[in-house]
């Protein structure tokens, strides 16, 4: 398909028109059918326009989108009370992507460390992990260490550091007295669907508190059910300071969100940041929306359950395919096969496409797959079966 004149060319060319989705379905001009396992990249949450979440949004529209942060939002107040209500004790502050969390996020540390010194670019280092993706802002781009981000706009952002995630050693020898906080995805998306281990985030927990550098966890991608818990922290039991969010959140209507622990939520004073669109009305209705569906319709808990026979179906794909899977890595409905050889990934998401299963690539060498958290057994099921189709017709 060639590519619209009129378009920047920081995207390849489109493989077709999307113009409706249903549930885990999104369908083309001709109306051919795609099962949808890119989410938007895990954003669909509650699947293409849930009746529900369109209700909510539509009754809103029709009420009042946008008034601007200088006035309450009753939305946006009820919003923010359930995030608190999950995380834990503290406050939130609403954007519009997990780019705009990621940043918020980086000016938080900053505060802290100039809180703990006194002054400021005393204390201001972030240490991130080799491997991550923060989002394609200056502050997001310093902290991902990444050629393909960061080439051409050199210079970075200065005070960020890498460690190897999962390995605490590397860690405690960048945390020391010029570092304000740690920030690292729970589960790395685009850099290859790479979990950080319920030890490492034990650890690393204790290695902030000791040294009064604040833990701060991205979970853009895997937070909101995605990974079979709210929050992909949560079965390691740590309690991180603060949390980005965003993606899956609004249900497919932008928005973000960072929850900050008391008392670092009093950092944030007025002035210190803002935004003119975050936590609208109309973001909050299709956000509180969103979860209203998680809850009612037990979303956390199908993908804790459902998520067990998949992988293990997916698991068997790894075993028939040596030659072409090295492995399977992610959580609940964040799950990336690691192909081989490098690159290989652009090659079966085409070749998925043509039969209709979407995915997304990350990495050098995975694809991911993000169902709708509504997705079913049959679905899944349907996914590992065009999935073993693409791999024979390829060995």
């Amino acid at each position: 398909m060639e590519h619209y004149k009129t378009l920047m060319k920081n995207y390849g060319p489109p493989a077709f028109n999307a113009v409706r989705g249903e549930g885990v379905y999104l369908y083309d001009e001709s109306g051919k059918r795609y099962l949808d396992f890119g989410s938007g990249i895990a954003v669909t949450s509650v699947g293409h326009s849930h009746p529900k979440w369109v209700q909510a949004v539509q009754d809103q529209a029709a009420t009042l989108t946008h008034c601007s942060n200088l006035y309450g939002i009753p939305d946006q107040q009820k919003l923010a009370d359930r995030l608190v209500a999950q995380a834990g004790p503290g406050r939130v502050l609403f954007c519009n992507s997990g780019a705009e969390a990621n940043e918020a996020l980086i000016k938080l540390a900053r505060l802290h460390g100039k809180h703990i010194t006194g002054e400021e670019a005393k204390r201001y280092t972030v240490v991130a992990a080799n491997n991550a993706f923060h989002g394609r802002t200056f502050g997001g781009m310093g902290a991902t260490p990444q050629e393909k981000i960061q080439g051409g706009f050199r210079p970075m952002l200065e005070g960020f550091k890498f460690g190897e995630l999962n390995n605490i050693e590397s860690f405690d020898k960048l945390v020391d007295e010029t570092v304000a906080a740690v920030f690292i995805e729970t589960i790395q998306g685009e850099g290859g669907l790479i979990p950080a281990e319920d030890s490492f985030l034990q650890e690393l927990r204790a290695l902030c508190t000791e040294r009064n550098a604040m833990l701060i966890l991205d979970e853009v991608q895997c937070g909101i059910g995605r990974s079979g818990h709210f929050f992909a922290f949560e079965k390691s039991g740590v309690k991180p300071d603060a949390i980005g969010m965003a993606k899956g959140l609004g249900g497919g209507f932008p928005i973000g969100a960072i929850w900050v622990s008391e008392p670092y939520a009093e950092l944030f004073q007025p002035g210190s940041h803002g935004t003119t669109f975050g936590g609208s009305p109309l973001a909050s209705a299709a956000a509180n929306a969103a979860l209203d569906i998680i809850d009612d319709e037990q979303l956390i808990e199908n993908v804790a359950v459902n998520s067990v026979r998949w992988h293990k179906a997916l698991q068997a794909l790894v075993e028939k395919y040596p030659d072409q899977i090295l492995g399977m890595r992610g959580a609940g409905y964040m799950v990336g096969l690691v192909l081989k050889p490098e690159g290989h990934n652009l090659k079966i998401t085409a070749a998925a496409r043509e039969k209709q299963l979407l995915l997304v690539p990350a990495g050098q060498n995975v694809i991911r797959l993000l169902p709708a958290l509504t997705a079913n057994l049959k679905e899944l099921a349907e996914s590992v079966r065009i999935l073993d189709e693409v791999f024979t017709e390829l060995n």
